[in-house]
């Protein structure tokens, strides 16, 4: 298969200057500001956006370090598969973040929920649509235990150059 290139579509803006210290997930950063920047050659796709009351973000994790395929996640102690985990040193780095839309003007989304570093390039906007994205889910693996550790966990450094 040949290599898949994308193009950033945006950046995303937050009180996060560094990986180390923010939030490990959007439900950890309730009520955190941000910004996301759409290109201006991007902004005519921000149409009907602001019917939505949350957005999904789609972004390059650029300060990720190397992956490796066996981790050890921010929620637990124990080693872990990197597709079993979240983190963001991966085979492809890229993220997704469920974010609260506060308003648009022009091309410069406002957002609540931001656990995304500064500077983050932003590849795609989804709208959050529960009908579709929302799935009772029967298992949810070695989080079990862990996913209390939420509300109190931020990035330590370790999945950073």
């Amino acid at each position: 298969m040949n290599e898949i290139r994308y193009k950033p579509i945006g950046v995303i803006h937050s009180p996060y200057k560094q990986p180390q210290g923010t939030p490990i997930q959007p439900a950890g950063a309730k009520g955190i500001n941000g910004e996301v920047e759409v290109f201006p050659e991007y902004a005519a796709g921000l149409k009907d956006v602001e019917g939505f009351s949350y957005i999904i973000l789609i972004y390059h994790f650029h300060l990720s370090k190397k992956a490796s395929l066996t981790v050890k996640p921010y929620m637990d102690s124990e080693v872990h598969g990197v597709f079993a985990i979240r983190g963001p040193s991966r085979p492809n780095p890229i993220g997704i973040s469920v974010v609260r839309l506060v308003r648009i003007q022009d091309n410069i989304l406002h957002i609540q929920d931001v656990d995304i570093v500064d500077g983050t390039p932003l590849l795609d906007i989804k709208p959050y649509v529960p009908d579709f994205d929302v799935r009772e889910a029967k298992k949810i693996g070695w989080l079990k235990k862990n996913v209390y550790k939420l509300s109190t966990l931020q990035d330590d450094g370790r999945f950073t150059e």
